[in-house]
Formats: C-alpha cells, structure tokens, sequence
C-alpha cells in the first residue's frame, strides 16, 4: 500500500477477511513501518481477545506488538493521546457500533486509522461494524486464507463446535478457513435448533 500523507488529512484503512488470512499480520506489518518511521502511535485491541496475550496483538503466526485493552470505542477514544498520529485497532468486529463514529472522528482529527477484523461471522453474514467501517473507509484490503478442505482461495470461517453463540473466541481446532463451496454454517448450529427448524 503506498500511502503518502499530506497536510492533516486523516483516512481510514480496514483490512478485512476470515480468520488465518493474515489480517493481524498485516496490521502488525504496517504497525511497524509507522513505528520505524518515528510516527507516534497507539495500538488497541478489545479486551475480550485475550487468547495469546493481554498486552499483544498477536497473529496466528506469533508476530506480535505491544498493544492495550479497551473494553468500548468510548474507552478507547478516551485513551488517545493528541499528538498521535497513528491508530492500530485488531479484532474490529468485536467493538460495538460505536468504533465507526469513533474512527470517524479520528479521521477527521487528521489521524489515520488502522482497524484489522472479521468481515462475516460463523454464519457468513456480516459482522458487527465491520461493514460500516468498510463503507467509510478509504483504503480496503480484503486478505483470503487457503481452504483446509480443497486448498482453494478461502473467504470464509468454519466453526467446528456447535453454539449459537456470535462471539466465541478461539483458535485453530475452533475454527478453520473454508473457501465458499466447502464451507458449511450448519455443523455450528446445535442440533436442538437444527431439529426445531
């Protein structure tokens, strides 16, 4: 991505896709570039996502950056200092709806933002915010994984558990990449829903 920054002008960046594409990786990638570049910025993650690490945003891969916990977008507009000028926000789809006016607002402040998240959930529909910041975005990246069933391009993510439960966060042996054909949102659903519908 090749970006040139002029004035203050701000914009937002999203970086979408299923689980095991390289979102978070590639968050950390640009994370780091601004950092090299001397850029004052902040990382932030939802405190929910606690699975490798409280203070680390950290990839399937185990690439990882000092981040901080935020429990709302409130909270995390809140910790923003005013001489940042770099937001990196990990598992977007997790935020409450309010992280779109909050990354709008930055934005507008003259800050770009960085927000990595789930683009569907275990259903295949869209999740959370997601495509509300994908709407207002100025930059969109749309990473694939590789299908564990075919080896195909994968856009989706296959939960291996049932549950009727949107948030259950976890990991490989919970979740894998499946591409469109091999994907299968019934083996999530309980068989008690199953049979009732």
């Amino acid at each position: 991505m090749n970006v040139i920054k002029h004035g203050h002008t701000g914009w937002i960046e999203v970086i979408a896709g299923s689980m095991f594409s390289g979102k978070s990786e590639e968050l950390i990638r640009r994370l780091r570039r601004v950092q090299i570049a001397k850029q004052k910025v902040q990382i932030f993650k939802p405190t929910i996502d606690a699975r490798y690490s409280q203070s680390h945003i950290v990839s399937h891969s185990e690439m990882r950056i000092e981040s901080r916990n935020v429990s709302s977008s409130a909270e995390l507009l809140a910790a923003v200092e005013p001489d940042t000028e770099v937001i990196g926000i990990d598992e977007g789809q997790f935020f409450d709806a309010e992280i779109v006016d909050v990354c709008n607002k930055l934005a507008v402040e003259g800050k770009r933002i960085i927000v990595a998240g789930l683009d569907k959930d275990y259903l295949g529909a869209p999740f959370g915010p997601m495509p509300q910041l994908l709407a207002i975005a100025e930059y969109i990246d749309k990473t694939l994984a590789i299908c564990v069933q075919c080896g195909n391009p994968a856009n989706h993510t296959q939960r291996l558990f049932p549950s009727n439960d949107l948030v259950v966060v976890g990991a490989s042996g919970m979740y894998e990449a499946r591409c469109r054909q091999c994907f299968d949102p019934s083996l999530a659903i309980p068989r008690e829903a199953a049979a009732a519908s």
